[in-house]
């Protein structure tokens, strides 16, 4: 339940009640002129359709929920008396659903209409008959159990939980704890999506600015590759509360306002201190709640936001240190360009040009499934794209977070191989302090042992097969870029050309206290020169010759031993320095905790990564010089970090900036962002912030988080 606070919502007073200005108040025009110009609302009559469908799947839900009393034994009163309710949740209950989008929602039957039996045999057989239902698939083992399916076109995610309520209301208030009571993990984690959803509605100020910045938020995900939970990015309900949490912040700023402050305060919070909207309740019915003075797993949580609703439980815990890392990267990004907009050198449209994905990176790793049919292929691809995260995870884990991966968001198909599906991800390599160093991953054992897990699935058929490919970035297939056309080198060079960077530069360190360790590739600290200008860290280029390399992992994933350069979001495609060598040596090491490859020492299924690099500077070109030694270890739960401005680094180029992706033209602009001192708008939201991280109204958030238990003392910042 919600505790009420005297004048504001949420666990902490606000950063600031200002509201907008006049330039705020254009600004906001402006973006809900660039929402509509995407066609992200939905006409009135697709509106008006889709209450149709709603109602027509509550009126077949009645008529199930009387079938199955019937078949259930009761006499014909109770039959008649028998009621069985829809509800909504997720983006379509927050309003900020677009066209074409399905309709998350619930159905809430009595104690006898079981899901097993009733809901997955007698209500899929009913929907089966509809000639107005299509691509019926119903999905009873996964972790909140759905059945999915269109209805007149539009498609619905209907999950199910019987409650212990003999008659179940019409009236019935989903927000009520009691509804909990005698009711399986299954059923509690379908209502949670309501309970959720009506929650998040409740504890932000002002509805329409919520939406429309939810909105705004959304679809900048998607365009940027961090939409999507099951992936290890952030889902429709992270960004959500997210946005809420901002909308509690500042609670009469506009949406422009609301915008620039959620990349502001994102990009300098201080994970893994979680994001929660209201108080953490332990409740009356004993369910496990978020917590991790008790529960040691949640210790490991890299992003925690916080469901609102009993019992509350971190809703992004698939991120892991690698997509972290990116998102953080893409917050940065935000708020450097939404600076721009703010002087008037950057419009909305640069903040959503697409994430340069296959640009980024030299080596990838190609994940190719096939089917023999399209319901196959969609079940396969449905349990491949869940385990991918495992793969991510395993390569942190098996390399001590030495080599990290990132996940594309969605799938790809080439249209000349049907029923077959592709998944990419971008492997970098984390910097050392010792740059001579030679470093080795044999990585066959992680991939044989994620193929192992992937082919362990209880519903695979024969043709469901699963192959994964090592790709360098000149080999990439054509089908991935848009129109099957490869973008012109000339182009991408001149976004390399054109990158400059600002003074609040994110970096592993000096961003989120080390998430990757306690090297980093750019520490703002010890990667400094004399002059104050930052030096970032060299792409190496392969001293494998194209002959000398097997691109393809077949079946029995075989790969010669080649190297992966030092790379990672923040450099994208090359560097001024010139190229170093890149020696490869015959023996593989493995860290100790990596997967066995072979049982005898011989030669086995995999991929063998070799790192070993070597810095040289280039008569004419600067090198980039890497710090000698590592920066102290820094707790992720010490302290806050802020920004302050450094006058010896306004203009200091270097590369790993968060601006990768932007066109040239606002990539020049934002290069002298920083050198316009006079923004006092600018000044103002960085003083406020500063002043809220440092106020005992902070401190009672994390205590609010976290309770007095001295496991968790260290989560204060220490200038508290």
């Amino acid at each position: 339940m919600v505790k009420s606070n005297p004048g504001y919502l949420g666990v902490s007073e606000p950063i600031s009640l200002s509201g907008p200005t006049e330039k705020d108040v254009i600004q906001t025009a402006e973006v809900e002129k660039f929402l509509a110009d995407a066609g992200l609302y939905e006409s009135q009559e697709e509106a008006v359709s889709r209450e149709e469908v709603l109602g027509k799947l509550d009126q077949t839900v009645k008529a199930w929920i009387k079938k199955a009393t019937r078949l259930s034994g009761y006499g014909e009163q109770f039959v008649q008396e028998a009621n069985a309710k829809i509800f909504t949740f997720g983006s379509y209950r927050l309003g900020v659903h677009g066209p074409g989008a399905d309709i998350d929602t619930l159905c809430v039957g009595p104690r006898h209409a079981t899901r097993n039996d009733y809901f997955f045999r007698c209500l899929h057989d009913i929907l089966a008959e509809m000639p107005e239902v299509s691509e019926l698939h119903p999905v009873p083992d996964a972790h909140v159990p759905v059945l999915g399916f269109k209805l007149c076109g539009v498609s619905i995610d209907l999950l199910y939980a019987n409650l212990a309520h003999v008659v179940i209301p019409e009236d019935l208030d989903l927000s009520q704890d009691s509804i909990l009571h005698n009711v399986d993990e299954q059923a509690v984690r379908s209502l949670n999506g309501c309970r959720v959803t009506d929650q998040i509605l409740r504890l932000v100020p002002n509805i329409p600015s919520f939406r429309t910045t939810l909105r705004f938020m959304r679809y900048w995900g998607k365009r940027r590759g961090v939409y999507s939970n099951v992936i290890g990015f952030l889902g429709g309900i992270n960004w959500a509360i997210l946005v809420a949490r901002i909308c509690q912040l500042y609670p009469n700023a506009s949406p422009s306002m609301l915008i620039s402050r959620f990349f502001r305060v994102y990009s300098q919070w201080k994970w893994p201190n979680p994001v929660i909207l209201c108080h953490i309740e332990e409740g009356p019915l004993g369910l496990p709640v978020w917590d991790p003075r008790r529960n040691f797993r949640e210790r490991g949580h890299q992003m925690p936001i916080i469901t609102p609703a009993y019992p509350c439980m971190n809703s992004s815990y698939n991120v892991s240190s690698s997509t972290k890392y990116v998102l953080i990267q893409e917050f940065a990004r935000g708020l450097e360009i939404c600076q721009a907009i703010d002087e008037n050198r950057a419009t909305w449209d640069d903040l959503f040009e697409p994430y340069p994905f296959f640009e980024l990176y030299r080596n990838y790793l190609e994940i190719g499934i096939t089917a023999r049919n399209e319901d196959d292929l969609r079940n396969w691809k449905g349990w491949v794209e869940s385990r991918l995260r495992q793969l991510v995870l395993k390569f942190e884990r098996y390399t001590h977070e030495m080599l990290l991966a990132h996940p594309h968001p969605r799938d790809f198909s080439d249209g000349s191989r049907p029923l077959h599906s592709f998944y990419f991800m971008g492997l970098w390599r984390k910097q050392t302090a010792q740059p001579h160093e030679a470093e080795q991953f044999d990585i066959r054992g992680i991939v044989n042992e994620f193929k192992i897990s992937v082919l362990a699935y209880v519903h695979r058929r024969e043709g469901m097969d699963i192959e994964v490919s090592h790709v360098k970035r000149k080999d990439i297939p054509l089908f991935v870029f848009h129109g099957g056309v490869r973008p012109p080198r000339s182009s991408r060079t001149a976004v390399r050309n054109s990158r400059a960077l600002s003074r609040n530069d994110v970096t592993a360190d000096g961003q989120v206290g080390n998430p990757l360790g306690t090297e980093s590739w750019s520490d703002p600290q010890s990667a400094q020169d004399r002059s104050g200008a930052y030096q970032g860290t060299p792409l190496l280029a392969s001293s494998l010759s194209s002959g000398e390399t097997r691109n393809a992992l077949n079946g029995h994933l075989n790969l010669h031993t080649e190297s992966v350069e030092h790379e990672h979001p923040g450099h994208i495609l090359g560097s001024t320095s010139a190229p170093g060598d890149n020696a490869v040596l015959d023996v593989v090491t493995q860290p100790n905790s990596m997967p066995s490859t072979s049982s005898n020492g011989g030669p086995t299924n995999g991929l063998d990564l070799c790192f070993h690099s070597s810095h040289k500077e280039s008569e004419g070109i600067p090198g980039n010089n890497l710090a000698s030694s590592s920066p102290p270890a820094v707790d992720e739960l010490d302290e806050l970090v802020s920004y302050h401005d450094k006058p010896n680094n306004k203009h200091a180029p270097a590369h790993g900036s968060p601006l990768e992706g932007c066109s040239e033209r606002i990539l020049g602009q934002i290069g002298s962002l920083n050198s316009h001192g006079n923004n006092h708008l600018k000044r103002k939201a960085e003083e406020e912030l500063e002043v809220y991280f440092s106020s005992n109204s902070f401190r009672m958030y994390l205590g609010f988080c976290y309770g007095t238990s001295p496991l968790f003392s260290s989560v204060l910042p220490r200038e508290l």
